[in-house]
């Protein structure tokens, strides 16, 4: 399992110039919660949390060199195997509009669209990007 501090440093650099990236101190704050858990490791990782029988990733990230090998792909699988073993029948998670990896990864994975947060998200340079809150059910 990371620790803290890997996991902000491979956070860092996998949102480098998309915004903030979380802080050790978050990551540790986060993983103190009964219902938030982990999985991956030093290539690829992935926060979420179950509560009831839903489960929000909250974060998933793949070191940048590696990116376009099935890592983060590997990881998704992983984290809803391991969220459906602690009860979770449906899946949300919210994505920058404009992350278009990730947006691809989610909708192989059968994430669909189920709403959007105009101007959420406010890049580097201030604009102003939508959240999209994309779900996936079991079936």
């Amino acid at each position: 399992m990371m620790t803290p501090d890997e996991m902000a440093h491979l956070h860092a650099r996998a949102f480098a110039g998309q915004g903030r990236a979380w802080s050790a101190q978050e990551f540790a704050d986060l993983l103190e919660n009964t219902h938030v858990f982990s999985v991956g490791g030093t290539r690829s990782f992935a926060v979420g949390r179950v509560i009831a029988d839903e489960v929000e990733l909250l974060t998933i990230a793949t070191d940048p060199d590696l990116q376009g090998q099935g890592l983060g792909r590997a990881c998704l699988l992983r984290y809803e195997s391991l969220a459906v073993a602690k009860g979770a029948t449906s899946f949300f998670l919210e994505v920058a509009e404009d992350n278009a990896p990730a947006r691809a990864l989610y909708r192989r994975a059968g994430y669909h669209e189920a709403a959007r947060r105009n101007g959420y998200y406010r890049a580097p340079d201030g604009r102003r990007i939508d959240a999209l809150i994309l779900r996936k059910a079991l079936p």
